[in-house]
């Protein structure tokens, strides 16, 4: 956990993920207008089965209390798109920009190769379509022949109030193969490379390119001698300054993490300096300790503490990714470390003892095999993050060997530990604040068909503290709320 001093105060715990539970706006970039933190990001459908199922909403807290966080609803729809022509094209993950008196958002269009623009007087809008980037000429980007795919929208507005534009995507080739066979039938795709990412100034109007397009991280193809191989541009570009250096934000090769690259310029000589935040704690963990896929996210200053955005995944699919952030820390030459993946999130503390805390907010979550990549990983012995028709939510399919972990708590004068669960059958749950050492407790569970409390006693000096659950039986547990 970081230790720097905390500068706001809040009237409640926040805790990962720190939208309702029953939310799922991945992809966020953070910004702050007006003296609060704004949400910006993709909108996906719980039991959906595609990316970004429902339209843009917007959520915001204010700087001194990022416990306390508004809805603001529905935001744009891309309805008046002109690209939308079938109005129910998915909208991917979006950028928001200050500029002439306006909130500019910037968009990509489902199987599009083009960057939409959106315009609003408010931050938290409502939105109306303004139009396309564009080329001098009026031809929309991503329409000519040999325009590169267009993808996760990135915009930037320097100190001295010049405006740059960045996208990419930027698989590796095998990747670009399989795309192009499965939508190949798609008029929209021109141009997938594995090249990285590029970057152009835009004019006055937030639309039109003002400079020559130039490629700034590398990709797969590219990455021979460069320092970033390993961590190559995939997609997510973020822009971000911070005491005269750039900040190249994104989501690398191996998808699950966000890396970064920092410079002098926002247009050039990028050099690679490592990870800020993994989905599945790679980095700071040896192995995967929660089931993953993608992530896309950036930073964000408030006041003294900097900030890591990205998501999560829940159910057993990529398409239910839910937001998650940490406080990270920025090293004395500008550089940050890695942020460990954690329940706290934006709490910047340790959560308290003596309340009752829902399961969801589990920051390691494996099958006695482990965890891993979805898509790759055994869904029907791995437990996972479910919702129910009452926006319950809960941890299902817990088997033998079931390991399900939090971070951290502050332990004052705590001597019972209480799980909320039902069961198919009789077990156990051991508790451990060290996985390598022997458990401080254990939990006798019995067969129930609704939910219910059991308990056990424990004996633990004051202190911070993980916990883990580890459960151990033949039958299917499912747990919801816990107390300690």
């Amino acid at each position: 956990m970081p230790t720097k001093k905390e500068v706001f105060s809040q009237k409640k715990q926040v805790y990962n993920p720190y939208l309702p539970n029953w939310e799922f706006v991945p992809d966020g970039e953070p910004h702050v207008f007006n003296d609060r933190l704004y949400i910006y990001g993709s909108h996906d459908r719980y039991g959906g089965d595609v990316y970004c199922m429902e339209p843009y909403v917007c959520w915001s807290a204010p700087v001194d209390d990022l416990s306390d966080w508004t809805y603001h609803g529905v935001i744009y729809t891309g309805k008046d798109d002109p690209l939308n022509d079938t109005k129910e094209r998915k909208m991917y993950a979006p950028d928001v920009v200050y500029n002439n008196n306006h909130y500019y958002l910037y968009y990509g269009l489902d199987t599009a190769s083009t960057i939409s623009v959106a315009i609003a007087n408010k931050p938290e809008g409502p939105y109306t379509f303004y139009g396309h980037v564009q080329y001098p000429d009026g031809t929309i980007l991503g329409l000519k022949e040999n325009d590169r795919q267009q993808f996760d929208p990135g915009v930037f507005k320097d100190d001295d109030g010049t405006l740059y534009l960045y996208s990419g995507f930027s698989p590796d080739l095998k990747t670009i193969e399989r795309i192009k066979k499965k939508i190949s039938e798609n008029k929209h795709i021109f141009n997938i490379t594995s090249d990285g990412n590029w970057c152009c100034r835009l004019k006055d109007d937030m639309l039109t390119l003002d400079s020559d397009i130039k490629l700034l991280i590398p990709g797969d193809s590219n990455s021979k001698g460069t320092g970033f191989e390993g961590h190559e541009f995939y997609e997510a570009s973020s822009m971000r300054q911070y005491n005269g250096k750039y900040y190249m934000i994104y989501s690398s090769i191996n998808q699950h993490e966000l890396c970064y690259a920092m410079s002098d310029y926002p247009d050039k000589d990028f050099e690679y300096q490592g990870i800020l935040h993994s989905t599945c704690n790679l980095g700071i963990d040896d192995h995967p300790t929660y089931y993953y896929g993608n992530n896309h996210g950036s930073l964000v200053k408030i006041k003294d503490n900097y900030y890591i955005f990205g998501h999560r995944h829940t159910y057993t699919s990529q398409y239910q990714r839910q937001s998650v952030a940490e406080r990270i820390i920025m090293n004395d030459d500008g550089t940050f470390n890695q942020a460990e993946m954690t329940s706290c999130g934006l709490n910047g503390k340790p959560l308290k003892s003596h309340e009752v805390y829902p399961s969801y907010i589990a920051c390691v979550l494996m099958s006695k095999n482990g965890a891993g990549k979805l898509g790759k990983i055994d869904n029907i012995n791995h437990p996972n993050i479910s919702l129910n028709s009452n926006k319950e939510s809960y941890i299902t399919n817990i088997k033998d060997g079931t390991i399900i972990g939090y971070k951290y708590f502050d332990m004052q004068n705590v001597d019972e530990i209480k799980v909320e669960v039902t069961s198919t059958d009789d077990g156990t749950l051991y508790v451990y604040t060290d996985l390598s050492q022997e458990p401080i407790t254990s939990i006798q569970i019995k067969t129930c068909t609704q939910w219910q409390w059991f308990n056990s006693i424990i004996n633990i000096k004051d202190g911070i503290y993980p916990l883990y659950f580890k459960y151990n039986g033949t039958g299917i547990l499912q747990l919801k709320n816990f107390t300690i």
